[in-house]
């Protein structure tokens, strides 16, 4: 018998929890009154919760493992795999991360990561919610379903994520609420709006108790907080914290009681600072995330996995690093049977030849063989869900070029400048004088001071603003992108007024996505029809257009490491420490919106 052909209500075969068929099942099987689905022999199996391997086989009868070990080597089954020595690693669960950085479907994210071991995931879709609202969360709930890949959800709590942008939509305390009632929901994603809850404000403190009733997570988000700011956070109920990027700021977070995620994304990699902290003292707390990684990144280097394989040669031991990609993310987030190979848990597990290279052969989901050698072992069908609650969602109309001017008063001394840091989402302010004709600041190729624009693209106010940015590199034409956190208006670089109206009019036109124009021509694209941030194409085909832009960006002179995300984040209004909305030009610090001239003071 198997999961296919069990009496009773089948739909209970399919949810995030067993059915009560199915612990019969579990039960029969163990006594052997049954013979199980599927047996793994001589099997290196790597128990995460006591920290050793035990050799011997695994036992499953339908979704569920049945025993593990000596315990198993008795149960007959038609179906045995020979593991020949090599471990058997429980699947691996990324605890944060934005599908929609991708910049392709759930179905296509998984067909990417599930090849690697990666069995789980925690989605915060607050970069779909910030355009599409509580339509484009319902569209990622349906558009998960049936996925081998199991993604849980976190509901967005910051949309808008501030005051100081034009965002599509707005999430309610009600609306959170009722979305913490769906089986797939784990907690409230992310609180970003950390000076909120540190002021107590009946807003965010709403958030963090709505999942406190829930009896679910409410995550954090709160760089460089310390002291009694850090206490007032966590003392408010958040849970975690994936913002760290030094050892000190994580092991204060530590103190506070945070759920430490270490995050390395394709931007923000912070592993290298933080693995200090993955000892036996504080295993327990650490979790291993990716945030936001780009098409390129996941191919080459991988999901959750690749934290492992970098722990592991950063000196963890082995078991410590599996843990913090497993037991210890399923235990915050209270993901019952997963992250662990035990009995009565889900059969997610792979099988790998060592664990220093952290390479899987084979990988098995709910006891089904879905992939190996790196590769699916079906391709993986999206679901059927109507997007037109998520499509045309780019309404721009074509902007003038005073829009994109800068006013530089004969009053002025100085110039504020936005200082992207490599690999990094903080910036830096820099005070120039800038290179100015009739009363308006322009970009200074000669100097790398380009032009940093943002235009409103969801029909509301028309807004657009404009400001200078370093270190980009850019000598030509202009660069722009769909994807700009969290607000996701349309965000770019130029060193041409008439090239970035030129890209802002392509964006328009392709719904959304990447471009790079050169006098008045496009040179490479992305279509991303989905909210402006998604593609419907593979992500080895979405790889191949980002290198594309890559290489058009380099040809127009840019310098800065993935050009595209970092600039998606010169946007966001809640990292310090300068950043340009569609309002104008944020000082992070102080919440306020500055000029861009620096004037006098009478």
């Amino acid at each position: 018998m198997n999961s296919q052909s069990l009496p009773g209500n089948p739909a209970e075969y399919g949810g995030l929890l067993p059915g009560r068929e199915e612990l019969r099942l579990l039960s029969r099987v163990a006594s052997s009154q049954e013979a199980a689905d599927l047996k793994i022999i001589n099997a290196r199996i790597l128990n995460v919760v006591t920290q050793e391997e035990v050799f011997g086989s695994v036992v499953v009868a339908g979704r569920l493992i049945v025993a593990v070990g000596p315990a198993a080597d008795d149960i007959a089954s038609p179906n045995v795999v020979d593991a020949g020595g090599r471990y058997l690693v429980p699947g691996l669960i990324d605890g944060h991360l934005h599908i929609e950085s991708s910049l392709v479907t759930p179905a296509a994210y998984a067909e990417a990561v599930l090849s690697r071991g990666v069995t789980a995931v925690v989605w915060d879709p607050h970069e779909i919610a910030n355009v599409c609202g509580r339509a484009g969360i319902d569209w990622v709930l349906q558009s998960v379903e049936g996925l081998p890949l199991s993604v849980m959800v976190t509901v967005p709590s910051c949309v808008p994520s501030t005051t100081l942008e034009t965002s599509g939509a707005l999430i309610s305390v009600a609306e959170i609420e009722e979305l913490l009632q769906h089986e797939r929901v784990v907690g409230v994603a992310e609180i970003m709006s950390f000076p909120d809850v540190i002021a107590a404000t009946e807003d965010s403190l709403s958030k963090v108790m709505a999942a406190a009733r829930a009896r679910k997570s409410a995550d954090g988000h709160a760089p460089g907080i310390s002291g009694l700011s850090l206490a007032a956070y966590h003392g408010a109920g958040i849970g975690s914290d994936h913002e760290c990027t030094t050892y000190e700021e994580g092991l204060e977070k530590l103190r506070a009681g945070a759920f430490i995620m270490i995050r390395e994304g394709s931007t923000t990699r912070d592993l290298k600072a933080l693995v200090p902290l993955l000892t036996p003292e504080h295993a327990d707390r650490i979790g291993f995330v990716t945030d936001d990684r780009l098409p390129e990144d996941l191919l080459s280097e991988g999901g959750v996995d690749c934290l492992v394989r970098m722990a592991i040669a950063a000196g963890v031991a082995p078991p410590l690093a599996v843990r913090a990609a497993t037991w210890n993310t399923a235990r915050y987030f209270w993901l019952q049977r997963r992250g662990a190979v035990l009995p009565g848990y889900f059969a997610d597990f792979m099988l790998m030849e060592d664990l220093p290279s952290f390479r899987a052969n084979e990988v098995f989901v709910s006891g089904a063989l879905v992939a190996t050698s790196g590769r699916v072992t079906e391709p993986i069908t999206r679901p059927v869900v109507s997007a037109q609650a998520v499509r045309r969602t780019v309404k721009v109309d074509r902007i003038k070029l005073e829009a994109l001017r800068i006013p530089y008063p004969e009053s002025a001394y100085e110039a504020r400048v936005i200082v992207p840091i490599a690999h990094q989402i903080l910036t830096q302010e820099r005070r120039i004088q800038p290179y100015h004709v009739n009363g308006e600041a322009l970009p200074d190729p000669s100097s790398d001071i380009a032009k940093i624009f943002c235009v409103e693209r969801h029909g509301k106010n028309g807004n657009v603003a404009a400001a200078l940015v370093a270190e980009f590199g850019l000598r030509r034409g202009a660069l722009a992108i769909s994807v700009a956190h969290d607000h996701h208006n349309i965000i770019g670089v130029g060193v041409s007024d008439e090239d970035i109206v030129t890209a802002v009019a392509r964006l328009t036109k392709i719904e959304g996505g990447l471009v790079a124009v050169e006098s008045g021509r496009v040179l490479a694209e992305l279509s991303l029809p989905i909210a402006g941030l998604l593609s419907e194409l593979s992500l080895a085909e979405v790889r191949d257009k980002m290198q594309e832009l890559d290489a058009a960006a380099s040809g127009l002179g840019v310098t800065m490491p993935a050009p595209f995300m970092a600039l998606s984040f010169l946007g966001l209004p809640v990292i310090p420490c300068l950043k340009l909305t569609d309002h104008g030009l944020v000082d992070v610090t102080t919440g306020c919106i500055v000029p861009v001239a620096v004037e006098h003071e009478a």
